[in-house]
């Protein structure tokens, strides 16, 4: 069943190959996809910006062999094809569905779960993702799988719930793997971007304790959001700004998403048989490890991405309970891409962007458009 306004062609940034921000073309002449066996076509209304996008872009992952190497997500079993429309945090409304797929669910407002998990059970051991492996949400219209469109009921509006999916869903698997309990002590790195001041709200959420480390000037907006204190990241020593920020008491798990220098100064903060769980390394991927630290702490160190089904289940109930809430920085017409990006990769916000086909501007992204 198909809505019958849905048109041929549609507005969308296509990724044509790795590199700069030249490699992202705004295009008016896309064909509009068309849903398959068990697959729902959804009108996108607004869809949430990640580091991701721009590691895809970049072939910024490198591989086990070669950290310079110009790879993307998956590495070594790439599903990357160009032409590719990148984009994961899609929410918007459903105008067709494809065979298997009731039609009633057109017209239903939704929130979509980007993780292809391409399995029945828990493993995410051949993960993949919308805006990777199939065409994402920096479109006007993008078809995806029906069971990865989840009907919402919410105040929240379009451009808020963009703000959630890709980066709170990371926190919540990161905390789950390193098993945060309510009263741990959690130190949060990049705690200023979306993964991390999802983290914040998410520790808050379940009970924990979050420290955040971010730049001085970001200290109130994370303090207002749930973090118990905030240590500057250009501090010279950090074990000592955790302890002071702290009291002298353990911290039982690290969020970490910069690494970089400081990763070794991270397991020295970290208790005995302490966590330490990352899912991004924006500081820089390659890092020394003093094995002698790991073992006789008695460390354990997580690699966490995406998340499971039950994680987003867990996610979707904070964000509709209100437990968590949305950090929408600003909006950015779909047409005005690459100044969206440039400021993103400038980091100079704390929380999320969003971008909005210039169709559903007016009443979806210029509400919320940052001056």
């Amino acid at each position: 069943m198909t809505d019958q306004s849905v048109p041929q062609t549609m507005s969308a940034v296509v990724l044509t190959r790795h590199g700069g921000l030249d490699a992202l073309e705004y295009r008016n002449d896309v064909p509009v996809p068309r849903p398959g066996p068990n697959e729902v076509l959804l009108e996108v209304h607004a869809c949430g910006m990640n580091n991701t996008d721009v590691w895809v872009r970049e072939g910024a992952y490198g591989s086990e062999t070669d950290p310079q190497a110009v790879s993307t997500w998956r590495r070594g079993r790439s599903t990357l094809t160009f032409p590719r429309i990148q984009g994961t945090d899609s929410v918007g409304v459903i105008v067709a569905v494809g065979d298997g797929v009731p039609g009633a669910r057109v017209g239903e407002r939704v929130i979509v779960d980007f993780s292809l998990y391409n399995r029945d059970d828990d493993s995410l051991a051949d993960i993949d993702y919308i805006g990777h492996g199939r065409d994402g949400g920096y479109a006007e219209y993008q078809c995806v799988p029906a069971d990865n469109a989840h009907a919402v009921d919410t105040a929240l509006t379009d451009a808020q719930l963009a703000t959630f999916c890709c980066a709170y869903l990371t926190g919540e698997h990161m905390l789950e793997r390193a098993d945060v309990q309510a009263g741990e002590r959690v130190l949060v790195t990049g705690a200023s971007g979306g993964v991390g001041s999802g983290i914040v709200q998410l520790c808050r959420a379940r009970g924990a304790i979050p420290y955040a480390v971010t730049r001085a000037d970001k200290a109130e907006a994370l303090t207002a959001i749930g973090a118990e204190a905030v240590i500057d990241r250009d501090s010279d020593d950090w074990p000592a700004a955790v302890a002071a920020a702290t009291g002298d008491q353990p911290i039982d798990v690290v969020a970490d998403l910069v690494a970089g220098p400081h990763f070794n100064d991270l397991l020295r903060i970290l208790r005995p048989e302490g966590r330490y769980t990352t899912a991004g390394a924006i500081a820089g991927p390659v890092v020394e490890l003093d094995l002698r630290t790991m073992y006789l702490k008695q460390l354990q160190l997580h690699g966490s991405s995406q998340g499971r089904r039950s994680d987003f289940k867990r996610l979707l109930g904070h964000i509709l309970a209100g437990r968590i809430s949305p950090l929408l920085h600003g909006t950015y017409p779909l047409s005005d891409f690459h100044r969206a990006q440039t400021d993103f990769m400038a980091k100079d916000y704390v929380g999320k962007l969003v971008v909005v086909p210039d169709r559903h501007w007016d009443a979806v992204g210029a509400p919320h458009a940052h001056p």
